[in-house]
């Protein structure tokens, strides 16, 4: 086939379509249709802190429904205590009793007690008398053996007597008669904690009301498992001082729940956070 141009003319260049028309019969992707690759790894970065929070979360609610628990427990535990502190005072437990004695179930019952006092079998334990007025007085509770008529010992916390009344107390003893009908509330022994000096026997000096050292260190034969602590006597002037029984069981354990549950709330927000600005592709 003949070429028609002229000789030594050049070949016109072929004609080229705009940049916005697409040729007739061709389709060209639109950018808004692209699929957004990064969407999965977006879903699977979150799996790990995911399956974290969600741990934190039931560690979490389930020490908040703990203390909720416990809360229950120490107010039926102070319910029951209070009712027998202001309960009519009852016969003491016989001996043949008291090796099932408890805590637990027993401490803080009120109850009756005849006997005669050991003088001569007395200890006095430092402490701190309840605060009174802003101020705590430095002294001692008076723990006195009472012998009962089958000849068992039972350890009688008197009162407390301040430290200046120390010497006074033999004068006042020896006027006192032995021969005894108390009231009180039952108590276990004192514990010991790892700030507590040690008892020293010999010297009289003792920190804790521990019924098996005292009675140990007085060659006290068949002594209860408890002391009682004696009520206050009406109009009484001299002497130890009774009915200062401290009844104080902290019950903080909604305030520790509410706590627990804070925590949660706020992990739980701090995932949604995190998750809403990773779908949203904002790392920073």
């Amino acid at each position: 086939m003949s070429d028609d141009s002229p000789a030594g003319s050049p070949r016109s260049a072929p004609k080229l379509s705009p940049p916005g028309n697409a040729e007739p019969g061709r389709h060209r992707p639109s950018p808004t249709c692209e699929t957004d690759s990064r969407g999965p790894y977006r879903l699977h970065g979150l799996l790990w802190p995911a399956v974290a929070t969600v741990i934190g979360l039931a560690i979490l609610v389930g020490l908040g429904l703990w203390q909720l628990e416990r809360r229950a427990w120490k107010t039926e535990l102070l319910a029951r205590i209070d009712a027998r502190i202001h309960a009519a005072p009852t016969p003491l437990p016989p001996e043949a009793q008291w090796a099932q004695w408890t805590a637990a179930a027993d401490e803080y019952r009120h109850v009756a007690a005849t006997g005669r006092y050991r003088f001569d079998k007395q200890v006095l334990v430092r402490g701190n008398s309840p605060r009174e007025r802003g101020t705590v007085v430095a002294g001692f509770a008076v723990i006195t053996p009472l012998e009962l008529a089958s000849g068992a010992t039972v350890l009688v916390n008197r009162g407390f007597i301040a430290e200046e009344m120390r010497d006074a107390l033999v004068p006042l003893d020896r006027r006192t008669d032995p021969a005894a009908a108390i009231t009180g509330l039952m108590r276990a022994s004192q514990a010991r904690t790892s700030f507590t000096p040690a008892d020293d026997p010999g010297r009289g000096e003792w920190f804790t009301r521990d019924i098996t050292a005292i009675a140990a260190a007085e060659k006290l034969a068949r002594t209860a498992p408890f002391i009682i602590d004696a009520d206050a006597k009406p109009g009484q002037i001299e002497g130890p001082r009774g009915g200062l029984t401290v009844v104080n069981f902290p019950n903080d354990h909604l305030q520790y729940a509410l706590t627990w549950f804070g925590l949660a709330a706020a992990l739980a927000g701090v995932f949604v956070v995190f998750a809403v600005r990773r779908m949203r592709g904002d790392r920073g």
